[in-house]
């Protein structure tokens, strides 16, 4: 008997590569269905037991039944007042919200500073300019240049926002993204968070020593010009060896030519309170003389306020010696009040009141407190040459004011002494010293012109001739691409207030509280007058120039918040 085409005799046992690797082999039992941590499901799905039952017509409540009875609702539910015509408007507009775009033509300095003063959330993404291999950039070198470069700067007297600043650029241009820098007095810190998940890494360095050297701040500068810049490829190699070379180089002035330059600036400070030739040499020695006993207790390892204190001594002393000997044509008035501008810490006073209207207030009042010791200091020293001189029978006469109108060419190159001396003091580029001679000279011609000729307010005059200092500092800085502070702190040298801070020591001394703390407040004005006008000419000439990322005009953002709220 022949079988059928396709019946039962017809098949054949299938091979192995006829059967799917994932079918259940014959004589097994299905598995157990897997547990529920292994079927993941969204967020959003109602949970087991959950109906989403709309609530009863008329109840004010998510829950309610026909009966009566409470029963559970979902928590994904639409309340019952929502409405679709009447909607909340959404945590994003309709438009979509707008990109904001650095413009490339600003100075790094402006584009992080709209970094820092903008919105976490508003931030866009780094651009890296600067390559890195596969495995990303090196996080921790990153974060560690980062704070060397920073302790550079706030070392060097920088404000704590271009500080905050200039660290965002260079970890930006590694390719960092939500990175916050934190810039105190003496402390920085970076907290960098690689992602959402990942746990976020941070760093500090502490800053133990001060140093004024405005020629390592300009090289500091340019090396963050250049990491931030697309066209100079700095690899972290490259920029920890230039960090190293600007950490090793030497000063540019020598002690000698420091020690001179302390003189002159006294000696032309005498001259701008009606001082003579013999004023200016005896100025000249006794700023000089202190200015080598303040190295020698530095060398001993004395704080900064014992230094101050000798240094203070001998400018005082001289201008007693000068009264007890009876001169008739040397003003020992002129002599002290010469010592006091070379020892006055403009420096400190507009880097505080700057981090002050900026925001950063703990900073500022570490700042204005290390200037409070700093003139307390230089008060002890020179009323214990007051005291001194007193005991000893010396005449010193606090009427006796200064004539300082009728010699304004002489004025004038006094003034811009004062400012290269200052200069060389701060340890400046040579390339910067002419330009900012010249804006002291301006300065003390506005100064003159409203304060002397115009017979406004001293306080008012002295504002309004810092502020100009501030705005032709951010010029020239603008132009160099470097930092204000070298056009802008030996500038206003020659409006310290250095008379009004003698005749008030000099009434302390003779128990005329009255004249000499009014005086003294004087004094105090006139400094505060200065570093508002710093800060606010700094701030006029940025409302002038194009905002990094604005769009239609739109406002700057202000430093920290608005209003007090």
């Amino acid at each position: 008997m022949v079988a059928e085409p396709g019946g039962p005799e017809d098949e054949k046992p299938q091979s192995d590569e006829a059967h799917s690797a994932f079918s259940q082999p014959a004589g097994t039992e299905p598995p157990a269905a897997p547990p529920e941590e292994d079927h993941p499901t969204s967020e959003f799905a109602l949970p087991a037991g959950v109906t989403p039952d709309s609530p009863a017509p008329g109840s004010g409540s998510g829950t309610g039944s026909a009966s009566g009875s409470e029963t559970t609702g979902s928590a994904f539910a639409l309340p019952s007042t929502y409405s679709f015509r009447d909607s909340p408007p959404a945590f994003t507009p309709a438009h979509g919200v707008p990109m904001v775009r650095l413009t490339k033509e600003a100075p790094w300095q402006d584009r992080m500073r709209t970094m820092l003063r903008m919105p976490v959330a508003e931030r866009p993404a780094p651009e890296p300019v600067q390559r890195h291999d596969d495995s990303g950039p090196a996080v921790p070198r990153v974060l560690d240049l980062t704070l060397r470069i920073g302790e550079l700067l706030l070392a060097g007297g920088e404000g704590a926002e271009d500080v905050e600043a200039a660290m965002f650029a260079v970890m930006r241009s590694y390719g960092l993204d939500r990175c916050e820098p934190t810039v105190t007095f003496t402390l920085l810190s970076i907290s960098h968070q690689p992602s959402l998940v990942d746990d976020p890494v941070t760093a500090s360095r502490t800053v133990r020593r001060r140093g004024t050297d405005y020629t390592r701040l300009a090289a500091v500068f340019r090396l963050i010009d250049d990491i931030t810049t697309a066209d100079d490829e700095i690899s972290l190699e490259e920029a920890y060896r230039r960090l190293a070379e600007i950490r090793r180089n030497r000063h540019p002035y020598p002690g000698w030519v420091l020690t001179m330059a302390a003189g002159g600036l006294a000696g032309a400070a005498s001259v701008l309170v009606g001082g003579g030739p013999l004023v200016f040499v005896i100025a000249a020695l006794g700023a000089m003389l202190g200015d080598r006993l303040a190295w020698l207790c530095a060398g001993r390892g004395l704080p900064e306020f014992y230094q101050f204190v000798v240094a203070a001594m001998p400018p005082a002393a001289m201008g007693v010696a000068l009264t007890l000997t009876h001169w008739s044509d040397v003003r020992p008035s002129a002599v002290i009040t010469g010592g006091l501008f070379a020892l006055l810490p403009g420096r400190a006073l507009v880097a505080g009141v700057q981090d002050g209207l900026t925001g950063y207030y703990i900073t500022a009042s570490a700042r204005l407190l290390e200037v409070m010791y700093f003139f307390i200091a230089i008060v002890t020293g020179v009323l214990l040459a007051l005291y001194g001189g007193l005991q000893l029978g010396a005449e010193l006469d606090p009427e006796a004011r200064f004539i300082t109108h009728d010699r304004p060419v002489i004025q004038i190159f006094a003034s811009m002494l004062l400012t290269l001396a200052f200069a060389i003091l701060l340890q400046q580029e040579r390339a910067t010293v002419l330009a900012v001679t010249l804006n002291g000279g301006v300065a003390w011609i506005v100064f003159g012109a409203m304060a002397r000729t115009g017979k406004l307010s001293a306080v008012a005059a002295t504002a309004a001739a810092a502020g100009l200092v501030g705005l032709f500092g951010q010029l020239f800085s603008r132009y160099r691409y470097t930092s204000s502070l070298p056009f802008i702190t030996a500038a206003i040298g020659p409006l310290l207030p250095g008379s009004a801070t003698y005749f008030g020591l000099l009434g302390v001394a003779q128990n005329e509280l009255d004249r000499g703390l009014a005086s003294l407040s004087t004094a105090v004005a006139t400094a505060l007058a200065i570093a508002i006008g710093v800060n606010l000419g700094s701030e006029i000439s940025r409302l002038f120039m194009r905002v990094p990322g604005a769009v239609g005009g739109a406002n700057r953002r202000a430093a920290k918040r608005t209003r007090g709220f």
